[in-house]
């Protein structure tokens, strides 16, 4: 297992991830990473996504992903873009063509952004 932290960039742990109109079966959370994290996850095999500059990675399961707060408690809330949160995942074996895949196993809601939520509009 290894750990990753990162800013919140989309994510879907409530409800399963959407494409296209139909759901993907699965949960996923996609972090803007800073260098330091971005050169670990290249070292691990992990191929990254370029946004505006910065270095991207979505983590994904089928399973209900356990969250936690600061003082290891239940995370209770909703986790909104920009929040810090750390991420413990595992690691398919190489693919040939798709690199190493990161797996979402569990949470950690590390700051929570504020203004980020739908009843802010």
């Amino acid at each position: 297992m290894s750990v990753i932290q990162g800013k919140v960039a989309f994510v879907n742990l409530v409800e399963h991830e959407v494409y296209q109109g139909k759901t993907t079966g699965k949960y996923s959370i996609v972090l803007t990473l800073d260098q330091d994290e971005a050169e670990k996850m290249l070292a691990q095999g992990v191929k990254l996504r370029t946004y505006e500059d910065t270095q991207q990675r979505k983590f994904a399961t089928q399973y209900d992903v356990p969250i936690y707060d600061t003082e290891n408690n239940e995370f209770i809330g909703q986790i909104t873009r920009g929040s810090i949160v750390k991420v413990q995942y595992s690691l398919s074996d190489p693919s040939p063509v798709y690199g190493v895949t990161p797996y979402l196993d569990k949470l950690r809601v590390l700051e929570l952004a504020e203004g980020n939520t739908d009843e802010d509009f």
